[in-house]
């Protein structure tokens, strides 16, 4: 069975991982005969009221936090080798651009949280594909800048995060929420998700058909 994993942000779109994207990615690796292995970095980053959007003084810890999508099946991504993986997908939500990396800070300045730019190096440089939903489109135009060739992304139509990621060297591409950007070269596909709205049932239609993508490079079809 084809392993896939899925780097969670914490639990909730304004600090961690928006949550229908990640269930959706779930349900559709599951759909789809794959099996997802989850993981989250093992640190405590700060905490946002959901209901009044202010940030409430307090951490969350990010690994903890992503348990409750997964129902506790969940592993530090510091305990994740590209070998026990066919493929990687980033779900979105600002914990994406603000726990998996320093994006939502930093812009065009940004890295990448060290342990999964670790296990994101080894899984590109071993030619396996990779799935960014929403705002994580960032870190993979962190990921692939220090590499050859542009690689082509989408987040949808917003004009200023397009630019950001353009000045990491990507190309952007306009998509609507349920298609899909599909670089060939460097088997990234990406999809607009919540970038876009508007609600989940296209929201899902976008990961579903990034997730079969994402499936059908990992078995080498």
């Amino acid at each position: 069975m084809v392993k896939v994993g899925v780097c969670l942000s914490g639990c909730g779109v304004y600090d961690g991982s928006e949550i229908q994207e990640a269930v959706f990615t779930l349900l559709a690796l599951d759909r789809a005969g794959a099996e997802a292995v989850c993981m989250a970095p093992d640190i405590e980053l700060d905490e946002v009221d959901h209901l009044t959007g202010e940030n409430t003084g307090r951490k969350r810890h990010v690994l903890r936090e992503s348990a409750r999508i997964c129902r506790g099946e969940i592993k530090p991504v510091s305990r994740v080798s590209a070998d026990e993986i066919d493929a990687l997908v980033l779900p979105g939500g600002f914990g994406a651009a603000k726990n998996l990396s320093n994006f939502a800070e930093a812009g065009p300045a940004a890295t990448l949280e060290p342990s999964l730019a670790e296990l994101a190096r080894q899984v590109v440089g071993a030619g396996k594909p990779l799935g960014a939903i929403c705002i994580a489109p960032a870190l993979a135009a962190l990921l692939f800048k220090e590499r050859e060739g542009a690689v082509r992304l989408t987040i949808g139509n917003d004009p200023g995060t397009a630019a950001a990621l353009e000045k990491l060297g990507a190309v952007h591409q306009e998509k609507e929420v349920d298609q899909i950007c599909f670089d060939e070269e460097h088997r990234v596909v990406s999809t607009p998700a919540y970038m876009l709205g508007p609600g989940p049932a296209r929201v899902w239609q976008g990961i579903e058909a990034l997730v079969d993508k994402v499936v059908e490079l990992a078995r080498g079809a």
